[in-house]
């Protein structure tokens, strides 16, 4: 168990913002095809850095898509959203307020996703990654 910890605790620079944009792209179209959801649409294609300050950036990615059912509401998309997802990738509920968006983040990918579905059968997903170097 101790090496354990020692080989994930240090040396690691981490993911420059080009690379967390990919695999956060990555994590959202494939929740959307493991949830063999229909018509995929990419809201925000986040192909460009947004300045965070310190020579950092950040990248976002949205999509959103239709369920089958669409008489499912937003609470439920977005729990079928999560439980898909922990077939994707790890991620952790940071915010859950209910009725409100569904809140998430990965320490380990440096990416944070939003289940925001509307209701009606539409699942909506935003994400971005941390503020991180460039290069």
């Amino acid at each position: 168990m101790a090496g354990l910890l020692t080989m994930t605790g240090c040396g690691e620079s981490g993911p420059t913002t080009a690379q967390a944009g990919e695999t956060l792209k990555t994590h959202i179209t494939e929740l959307m095809r493991q949830r063999h959801a229909l018509d995929v649409q990419v809201t925000d294609p986040g192909e460009r850095d947004i300045p965070c300050g310190e020579g950092k950036a950040k990248r976002t990615f949205a999509a959103t898509a239709k369920d089958g059912d669409t008489k499912r509401g937003a609470d439920s998309l977005n729990t079928l959203l999560l439980g898909t997802l922990s077939a994707v990738a790890d991620y952790r509920i940071v915010e859950d307020r209910g009725d409100a968006p569904l809140k998430l983040a990965s320490e380990k990918y440096k990416t944070r996703m939003t289940l925001e579905s509307p209701g009606n059968g539409q699942y909506a997903v935003t994400g971005e990654t941390e503020c991180l170097p460039t290069s």
